[in-house]
């Protein structure tokens, strides 16, 4: 029972209030908060291993040989996941570059000629025209396939968490977001390609292994191994490893973002994988990359997309240092700033989205190209009128030897990206020379080049360059935000250091401020803290940079937090994803497993009707339902007064939870909740009519809920005088059939006549229960023509007979530890003579739902 109700959504009227109880079970927007709580059609992935009787037959065949074959084809799947990823890196890099390039160095011609002749207006028509083609492509792609648009990153940290995105590692979307991403980077928005290129080796890593696609049906192999989720999801957190280290030239970087950011089930094996995988995407992308631009196949100069060059002294400058301890000072309070300055940006930017969702896109598709088309031109307008207008003519420093990167000498370096727009000689337009070079280069600029740029310059950059990025940051195109941010705090830590420089006298590196400045804003808007210190110090390959780094981000973190989340997790809230937090609150221990689980149970036998099968799957949304037997005739057996015996155990009847017991305690706090509707279904004495149209959904919702459910006995009825005993009747628990499992049986015949024995069953190897991954059929895909709806199916060899369980009066915080880092989707509550009265699914598990149930829990005591 993966969802606690069926997808359903509704929109209060005027005037018309719901409790938070209501609101979770609905999932709406609480509208006085503009909160919008998490969908009930997101599920979770089957992290948990089915220890079935095909599975127990795979694990009796296997011997020492098999073992280490399976583990070889990993290790060689790791590694293909690895290079495939760096290979993308390379064919993005070397478009945008082709692109940029070829636009830059037209308009720059353009505008030399242009500034002699007055015919600038064309120069800006030829940009724009470049920048609108570009991101029109990318928007189409966009339209092609939704969740191609944004990073992805909030999207990846879900599926690591364990939430199942429909599309997000599909073929079509990996094509989509690989080529829209460089051309939305080379059309001019202020957007980066590190953020796609983690999406991108995440789809890597799910499709790889799996020989097979959707999108493309023609491509199948037959490869019989890792066809289960537990398996593609380390392959998914593997490829999403090797983005971060491809983009940034970060291996272990990418090795603790997968940690960091979802990954809930991690042992030593996997670690060894993703941080092979990673390796191995670096080291591909740095090898072609070195050979492509500088013909030095071998050589490893560019370890990554994005890549900070070599922070050093000049030699002989004895008074120069990168930092010293008076500078950790400046340090917190630029952390202090980038964590204000980053809630603010993510404020703004929740704010946008959230306009987005409302009035952008319920319209027609065409209106989102009009956006980005818009925040296009803008942003194009804005670059070219503040390069030409903006900015002041400074003075060249003489290169040195010493102020060199690791890419290129430094007298190369300053000649090929200075821009001299209306400038003499020896001098050059510092806001031109940000604005009109690919945003890598104007990062290299304000880390390494020796010649000042102006504060008022930094100031009206830094400006502009937040508000544009923010408003970029939701248009429907492919977009990281990692080099925007990183942009952003470069030009603020620049400023900074300017003025401590001119004003105050102090003899400090101003390279160093500018990555300070760097890590504080992106630390403020991302919120990420052991993954992004050590991917910075990787990228800048100094490691004496550890200790400001940390620092910087931690303050700017804890800044931040004062006021909001983290972008990717606003985002991740938006979309109404159910993640699931490291940890619960210390309060939400006032609640059990009884308090939170969903008692209303779709259950099947171990041996059961196909009508009944095809009754319950056609008329129920639920993706796992409990196998039980019915002890209530034999319930009398084991009563000695008020004394429960089972298996050998004395237990009080009134300490045992019971179906009915619950439900009635339930009723019984409901009545006592200020909501009329939820007061009204808890009588017992009024009937349950059809649903009239137009009537309350929520109304309809609860109705269903408590309404008895079918037997599956053909010679019962269900009655609407039955007690609350004969509705919550004691079922024992035997284990768990999912959705996919009970159809697969269906289709492919797994059943007896009534006059043979389950012996007669056909049965099924753990290769055909898995042949349809990950797309299993659905149950209107059947044909009933060709079922005897009175045969029965034995399900007891496929269902799950040993999955983790917890006890009615199990406090929270063990329900979620156990449901968060095992990686499960149900967890059966079990009483303690072995009766199901309940199940737990995420949705009984997030914050929204918690907080409600805790609401209700001070209300009724």
């Amino acid at each position: 029972m993966a969802c606690c109700g069926s997808c359903l959504c509704c929109c209060c009227t005027e005037g018309e209030t719901r409790t938070p109880e209501e609101l979770t079970i609905l999932g709406e927007t609480r509208e006085d908060e503009d909160e919008i709580l998490p969908r009930k059609d997101y599920e979770s992935l089957d992290y948990d291993r089915c220890i079935n009787e095909p599975y127990v037959e795979v694990l009796e065949g296997l011997d020492s040989k098999k073992t280490k074959k399976y583990e070889a084809v990993k290790w060689m799947l790791v590694f293909a996941i690895g290079v495939s990823t760096g290979l993308i890196g390379v064919f993005v890099d070397f478009f945008v570059r082709l692109f940029t390039q070829l636009k830059f160095r037209l308009v720059g011609k353009s505008v030399e000629e242009c500034s002699e002749n007055g015919c600038l207006a064309l120069s800006l028509l030829e940009l724009l025209s470049f920048n609108m083609a570009f991101v029109f492509i990318a928007s189409v792609l966009v339209l092609i396939e939704p969740v191609a648009a944004g990073s992805g990153i909030p999207e990846i940290k879900s599926y690591l968490n364990g939430v199942k995105i429909p599309g997000i590692v599909r073929l079509r979307t990996f094509i989509c977001k690989a080529i829209g991403v460089l051309f939305a980077v080379a059309g001019g928005l202020f957007v980066g390609k590190e953020g796609p290129m983690i999406h991108s080796g995440a789809i890597v890593g799910a499709g790889l292994p799996q020989f097979q696609s959707i999108t493309f049906k023609k491509i199948r192999f037959q490869f019989p191994y890792f066809r289960s989720d537990r398996d593609k999801r380390d392959f998914v957190s593997a490829g999403a490893a090797a983005g971060v280290a491809a983009a940034f030239g970060a291996p272990i970087g990418g090795t603790l973002f997968s940690l960091e950011e979802g990954s809930s089930f991690w042992n030593q094996a996997l670690t060894w994988k993703v941080l092979f995988c990673s390796m191995s995407a670096t080291f591909t992308l740095n090898f072609f990359r070195s050979g492509i631009n500088y013909n030095k196949w071998g050589s490893f100069q560019l370890p990554g997309l994005l890549n900070f060059g070599e922070f050093k002294c000049p030699d002989g400058d004895k008074n120069c240092h990168l930092w010293t301890a008076v500078d950790l000072a400046f340090f917190v309070m630029m952390g202090v700033v980038g964590g204000l300055l980053g809630a603010m940006f993510n404020c703004i930017n929740k704010r946008l989205a959230k306009y987005r969702m409302r009035n952008v896109h319920p319209k027609a598709k065409f209106i989102r190209v009009l956006e980005s088309l818009l925040v296009c031109m803008v942003t194009t307008v804005v670059v070219f009128m503040a390069s030409m207008t903006l900015g002041e003519c400074r003075d060249l420093a003489p290169p040195t030897a010493n102020n060199t990167t690791a890419i290129v000498s430094a007298n190369e370096d300053v000649n090929s990206t200075i821009r001299q727009f209306f400038c003499s000689n020896k001098t050059y337009n510092d806001m031109a020379t940000l604005f009109f070079n690919p945003q890598e280069t104007a990062i290299h600029q304000l880390f390494h080049q020796d010649a000042t740029f102006s504060p008022v310059t930094l100031l009206l950059f830094f400006v502009l360059y937040f508000l544009l990025s923010c408003w970029t940051y939701g248009v429907s195109v492919p977009s990281g935000l990692f080099v925007p941010s990183l942009l952003c705090g470069a030009s603020l830590g620049r400023l900074v250091a300017n003025v401590l420089k001119m004003n105050l006298g102090m003899h400090i590196y101003s390279g160093t401020f500018a990555l300070i400045g760097a890590a504080a804003f992106l630390g403020g808007v991302v919120r990420m803290t052991i993954s992004l210190t050590v991917i910075l110090i990787e990228s800048t390959n100094e490691i004496t940079y550890g200790l400001p780094i940390m620092i910087t981000l931690m303050v700017a973190k804890w800044t931040g937090d004062f006021f909001n989340e983290g972008i990717y997790d606003i985002h991740i809230h938006l979309k109404g994803v159910p993640l699931l937090e490291w940890e619960t609150e210390v309060e939400m221990d006032k609640l059990t497993a009884s308090d939170i689980m969903e008692p209303n149970l779709t259950y099947v036998y171990p041996h059961t009707r196909i009508q009944s099968l095809v009754s319950i799957l056609r008329t129920t949304v639920y993706h796992a339902f409990p196998v039980v037997t019915e002890n209530r005739e034999y319930e009398k057996e084991f009563m000695k007064g008020n004394i429960l015996v089972s298996n050998n155990i004395r237990f009080k009847k009134t300490s045992v939870l019971t179906r009915a017991g619950e439900q009635r305690r339930r009723c019984q706090s409901m009545k006592s909740y200020p909501s009329s509707e939820l007061r009204n279904v808890c009588d017992e004495q009024v009937g349950v009519e059809p649903a009239e149209e137009g009537q309350d959904i929520l109304q309809q919702m609860l109705e269903r809920r408590h309404m008895p459910y079918p037997n599956l006995y053909p010679d019962q009825s269900p009655s609407e005088e039955w007690s609350m005993e004969e509705r919550f009747r004691p079922l024992t628990f035997h284990g768990l059939i999912l959705r996919s499992q009970l159809v697969n049986l269906l289709i492919r015949g797994v059943c007896y006549a009534e006059n043979q024995s389950s012996a007669s069953q056909p049965r099924l190897s753990y290769a055909e229960m898995t042949e349809d991954y990950p797309r299993f059929p659905d149950i209107h895909d059947l044909d009933l023509a060709l079922l005897n709806p009175r045969m029965i199916v034995d399900v007891t060899a496929y269902m799950n007979p040993s999955p983790y369980t917890v006890s009615p009066n199990t406090h929270v915080s063990q329900v979620f530890n156990l449901f968060r880092t095992m990686g499960l989707r149900h967890l059966p509550v079990v009483n303690a003579v072995g009766e199901i009265v309940g199940i737990i699914t995420r949705h009984n598990l997030t914050h929204e739902f918690l907080m409600a149930k805790l609401r209700q829990h001070y209300i009724t005591i």
